[in-house]
């Protein structure tokens, strides 16, 4: 898996966040995003992949960003820029966002967590929403519908109330995810009910929805 870098202002758009206004946010699994750095202390970030301490880390994120960018560019008939504007101000957003990201860590690294998604460390219920970008749905080519079940429940376990996933769409291709009304069904019969909500971004086509769980209770 790629640890990438997104900025606040993709996580803005790719979970339509403009009128949100919530005291607690997870975000899992976070990579160097920069989204937790410009929450005010609301959020929190989980990832496998803090254990790694944050010299190794930064050698981590800026392999990764080559890694996705490789893919935007060898795929790029997939890909439409214009919420970008451009390649150029795409690079440039992912690495404003490694640098916020470097720096929070050594200021704040009580909220980076090195953690599981499938066993996270949180108590039920702590987070009003939990956010969950790029890692269920774009790698469903590789990791199963057992795998997502598991991992979307401990989501919703911590959550009071959404979880929110973007994108719901296989990586490269954009190509649909043939288990995903299958798992919604299994979370609707265990009381979760879902909906997919478009989003006001678009990189990868096709990717223009959020799966928002509801874990009201």
């Amino acid at each position: 898996m790629l640890i990438t870098s997104r900025s606040a202002a993709e996580y803005r758009a790719m979970f339509d966040l403009a009128e949100l206004a919530t005291d607690s946010i997870l975000d899992c699994c976070a990579g160097g995003a920069g989204f937790t750095t410009e929450t005010g202390g609301a959020a929190v970030a989980l990832d496998p992949v803090y254990a790694q301490g944050q010299a190794k880390l930064a050698e981590t994120v800026r392999t990764g960003q080559q890694g996705a960018s490789a893919i935007s560019y060898a795929n790029a008939e997939h890909f439409d820029w214009s919420w970008y504007g451009n390649r150029e101000r795409r690079e440039e957003m992912r690495a404003d966002a490694a640098k916020r990201f470097l720096a929070d860590l050594a200021d704040r690294p009580g909220h980076y967590i090195a953690g599981d998604a499938h066993h996270l460390p949180f108590a039920d219920n702590s987070f009003d929403l939990v956010l969950c970008s790029h890692l269920l749905f774009t790698w469903s080519d590789v990791l199963d519908q057992d795998w997502h079940e598991r991992a979307i429940a401990e989501l919703v376990r911590v959550s009071r109330h959404e979880v929110r996933i973007f994108p719901t769409v296989v990586q490269k291709t954009g190509g649909a995810v043939p288990f995903l009304p299958a798992l919604r069904a299994e979370f609707a019969a265990r009381g979760v009910p879902s909906r997919l909500a478009k989003v006001p971004y678009l990189f990868q086509v096709g990717a223009d929805e959020m799966l928002v769980f509801s874990a009201n209770r």
